[in-house]
């Protein structure tokens, strides 16, 4: 028998809680997103300011992380290092840019984070912080 952990809705709640607060005292306009292992979203939360593509970037952004069990840009850069392009993985949700990362527990992968609205680099800062939030 494997034994299973699962991203709890205060996990998920408590991710966002902590992206929100330092958006806020940045005056920063984004999307973040938590999903579950298979990518199915568990909270979200758009900001004041933040444009509306990012709302659905970012859910694909933590959908990518959460069923590649890898960063969403990591994904972009093997898929243009090994020209296997993002087309032939038959999945029109998977993104490549920064901002997705999976969440893992116990040497598994239980969830994804996704952040979009900033630079990819500020983007991937937040859905780290939110990570952090945890203690993981």
């Amino acid at each position: 028998m494997k034994q299973i952990y699962e991203l709890s809705h205060q996990d998920a709640h408590a991710i966002v809680e902590a992206i929100r607060e330092r958006a806020e005292s940045n005056n920063d306009g984004l999307a973040v997103a938590v999903v579950d292992v298979h990518g199915e979203l568990m909270a979200f939360l758009r900001t004041d300011g933040c444009r509306l593509p990012s709302i659905t970037i970012a859910q694909n952004k933590a959908y990518t992380a959460s069923r590649e069990q890898i960063e969403s840009a990591e994904l972009g850069e093997r898929s243009q290092s090994e020209g296997f392009p993002m087309t032939n993985f038959g999945e029109l949700r998977y993104v490549s840019w920064m901002g997705g990362i999976p969440i893992w527990f116990e040497d598994a992968v239980i969830g994804g984070i996704g952040v979009s609205g900033l630079s990819g680099e500020e983007d991937i800062a937040y859905a780290q912080h939110g990570l952090k939030s945890l203690g993981l």
